[in-house]
């Protein structure tokens, strides 16, 4: 799914530059416009910072993990009548991150040299064809992405740790029917080929493809005024698991006009384990296919005039045959075999059900008031010692408040509280995560029609919190730059 910025019809400009904590330095340019049928958007943005040491720096921590990246997108739209037209865009990214590691001769996790570099390209081609003085609109497109993977530890010998190669094609038809005025028909076909190359260390290259054929077909119907109802089928035949047929249907009801406002939704999933899962140096080629099951069901509350909203959700989800990493230990037998240092196995079945509130006030037009908790029950279904514990770094309840004001003057400052609760960090339970609390600060001036200055302050008191056990997090951070459009 590639979203690039798209094409205007006016020719439009936009730039961001931005520098702060630890030499975090972001520059974003964009421009668009259109010629006769042609219009076309471009932009490239460079980000860099010196970051954190992802061994946490209050337990010894002392270098520094930075990471850089040059990206770059392109979209462009060639109209060739009114009811066909040809579509083109891609997304480029360089990137290089700083990493630790488990380091001979001890293996415990701590500061290492290693580095990451990542080359990834994503691009899509298609035609678009509307026919029936537009009531059915085809779309016909290949999708293309490759990724490149290295790994390099100065240190080490050799130096390449790592070096992997990704490369996904998909060939994809959509086409979207106006049956009557109140039936619309959605359906389509893809076909994809994934393929990928591995080594580790200067060893043996591991090569793995896989073939996914799928159809799909959805009907949105809406009877009568206030009521939206949508069902949809889908069918995936992969090469090695065989075929998987899953369902989902929503509905949207409102009586008075948008008000009150009545939803809910029932979906299944089915996911294939990746190439690396399967044929990696941590492969398992014995893995089955994650599959779910969830629903939910929700009611927002609209006061006169807008002043205020209120939204509340249920929802659950129950999954099988999830896809985990286990560590191996000696004797090493069964899925452990030639794995010393573990593996991917079916490992869970889990549950998780929970509610979603949030509140929403705009007392006047300066001023808006949001707020948003979640309360998440997620647990270890599966038979054994972990069977009912909660699932890793499942945080039970978050809480989120933001409060924004504009100012007569042109100045907007904004503030942002978050809670995290407590969770585990490992699936027996044995570890737990602290929970935490974030505030953030912000404020832009608008200095002319078309130049913008702005500011943060992120984790303004300095919470030393953890969300994966003895890896590192930001302190308090500040950020300012400038906004053009033009």
């Amino acid at each position: 799914n590639v979203i690039t910025a798209p094409p205007t019809d006016a020719l439009r400009i936009n730039g961001r530059a931005e520098y702060g904590y630890r030499n975090t330095a972001q520059v974003v340019g964009n421009i668009s416009g259109k010629v006769g049928p042609l219009s076309a958007s471009g932009g490239a943005g460079y980000f860099r910072t010196d970051g954190v040491s992802a061994f946490d720096e209050n337990l010894g921590g002392r270098e520094k993990d930075g990471y850089r990246n040059f990206g770059a997108n392109a979209n462009v739209d060639l109209a060739l009548s009114d009811a066909v037209s040809i579509t083109a865009r891609g997304y480029y990214s360089d990137g290089r991150a700083g990493i630790d590691g488990f380091a001979p001769p001890t293996f415990a996790f701590g500061d290492t040299r290693e580095y990451a570099l990542t080359r990834e390209f994503v691009g899509y081609a298609g035609l678009n064809a509307a026919l029936f003085d537009g009531r059915f609109h085809n779309r016909l497109g290949f999708a293309f992405t490759e990724t490149r993977r290295q790994n390099i530890d100065p240190a080490g010998v050799p130096t390449e740790t790592f070096a992997g190669k990704g490369r996904n094609e998909r060939l994809e038809y959509q086409g979207t029917l106006e049956i009557v005025q109140s039936v619309q028909a959605i359906f389509g076909a893809e076909r994809e080929i994934s393929r990928f190359t591995a080594s580790s260390f200067g060893g043996p290259i591991t090569v793995g493809r896989a073939e996914l054929d799928s159809g799909y077909g959805q009907l949105v119907v809406t009877p009568f005024t206030g009521l939206t109802a949508t069902g949809g089928i889908r069918y995936d035949h992969h090469d090695r698991f065989g075929g998987a047929t899953t369902f989902a249907a929503s509905g949207v009801y409102s009586p008075n006009g948008g008000a009150t406002t009545l939803r809910a939704s029932y979906s299944e999933g089915f996911k294939a384990p990746t190439l690396y899962q399967l044929q990696g140096d941590y492969g398992n080629a014995q893995l089955r296919p994650e599959r779910a099951k969830g629903w939910d069901a929700g009611v927002t509350q609209r006061a006169p005039g807008g002043v205020a909203e209120v939204s509340a959700t249920y929802f659950r989800r129950n999954s099988r045959d999830l896809i985990d990493f286990i560590s191996c230990a000696p004797p090493l037998s069964g899925i452990c075999t030639n794995r010393p240092f573990g593996t991917y196995d079916n490992v869970a079945r889990a549950s998780s059900d929970g509610i979603e509130l949030g509140l929403a006030v705009t007392p006047i037009e300066a001023l808006r008031l949001q707020a948003n908790y979640t309360y998440v029950d997620a647990e270890n279904r599966s038979p054994g010692t972990n069977f009912g514990k909660r699932l890793a770094r499942r945080p039970s309840q978050t809480v989120n408040a933001l409060l924004d004001y504009r100012w007569p003057f042109g100045l907007e400052t904004g503030a942002t509280l978050t809670h995290v609760g407590s969770s585990f960090d490992d699936g027996g339970n044995s570890h737990r995560l602290q929970g935490y609390v974030l505030a953030d600060l912000r404020a832009s001036f608008p200095i002319s029609k078309t130049i913008v200055l702005y500011g943060r302050v992120e984790n303004l008191f300095d919470e030393k919190y953890e969300t994966t056990f003895r890896y590192g997090t930001p302190g308090r951070a500040a950020y300012g730059g400038v906004r053009l459009s033009y």
